[in-house]
């Protein structure tokens, strides 16, 4: 199992081949994983607009038994029974848009950025400087990426199981058009301030995670520098990734799948859930979140440590 994939190079891939495999991998991690995202989005929007507090618990308990999606598993058998498999795929298009630009970015760029930091600060490394570069990578990343993660978003809320029903959107490309004449550029970058903070967060504890978990397993001589240690970071950053990143991921959904003037802003959608379902409302869809960016995160990251050392042999061999 140690020898699964391309061995490490002594070279160290260009900046260029770094963003090339970045969004390359996190592509291919996306065709695999949509289905959980779009299980992810569904779940975390389901109840909205229900005031916890104006219910009994009897009522309560009611109202959860009406909710049309329950568990990863079950919201992916309803989805698929109503709206066909192309159902889990709502918004596929926007998706890789999206992680060609995103991931390219926040993920391609970080190691060039963290070294930045390590030599303005005298040549060592340490945690700071690793979420520094996280949170740079995350914020720049989004600023580029933001109207494809709408788009993305709110094509992925969208059920179309009824076939008579006057879809919100046709297509990503349609979406793009409807979202810029009904609610103009502002529209297209909604929810961009959480979504820094939510990508910031995510980026940071992502990539300082797995860089620290597979720098120590290294360290330790625990694996080498192949499938297993990647496989191992990348399932523990997703994990971490999860727990810190969850509540800022579940307004930032609510926010952009929103439409115009049901918020007032960022802070009264998270106001507002937590007035509808308290503390766990910042929560909901952990289960899916959690798998869902667990296997992102192994896939991703085993790809792009594969397609890095394709580009570094590629080279190599067309200069000799």
């Amino acid at each position: 199992m140690g020898n699964i994939g391309l061995k490490p190079t002594q070279v160290e891939p260009t900046i260029g081949m770094k963003f090339i495999s970045a969004g390359t991998a996190a592509c291919m991690a996306d065709l695999i994983t949509f289905p959980l995202d779009t299980a992810k989005v569904r779940l975390q929007i389901q109840g909205e607009g229900t005031r916890i507090s104006s219910l009994s618990i009897a009522a309560l308990s009611e109202q959860r038994a009406q909710f049309q999606y329950r568990g990863v598993y079950g919201t992916l058998v309803t989805i698929v029974r109503q709206e066909g498999a192309r159902g889990m795929y709502n918004g596929l298009v926007a998706g890789l848009q999206r992680q060609a630009c995103f991931a390219s970015v926040r993920i391609g760029l970080y190691d060039s950025v963290k070294q930045f930091y390590t030599d303005s600060a005298g040549g060592k490394t340490n945690v700071l400087i690793r979420i520094a570069a996280g949170v740079t990578t995350g914020g720049c990343a989004v600023v580029c990426a933001q109207p494809t993660d709408v788009v993305k978003v709110r094509m992925q809320a969208q059920n179309n199981s009824d076939a008579k029903a006057v879809k919100r959107y046709t297509g990503a490309l349609q979406a793009y058009r409807k979202i810029f004449l009904e609610e103009g550029l502002r529209g297209l970058w909604k929810g961009t301030l959480p979504n820094i903070t939510r990508n910031a967060v995510v980026n940071a504890s992502e990539l300082v995670a797995y860089d620290m978990i597979k720098e120590q397993i290294l360290k330790r001589n625990l694996l080498q520098d192949q499938f297993p240690c990647h496989f191992m970071s990348a399932f523990g950053a997703g994990f971490i990734t999860t727990c810190v990143a969850s509540p800022v991921d579940v307004v930032k959904t609510r926010f952009m799948n929103s439409g115009q003037g049901k918020y007032k802003g960022v802070i009264d959608c998270a106001l507002t859930m937590f007035k509808e379902g308290g503390p766990i409302a910042f929560y909901k869809g952990f289960t899916p979140n959690f798998i869902r960016l667990g296997s992102w995160n192994i896939c991703m990251f085993v790809f792009y440590e594969q397609l890095k050392r394709l580009c570094v042999v590629a080279n190599e061999r067309r200069r000799n």
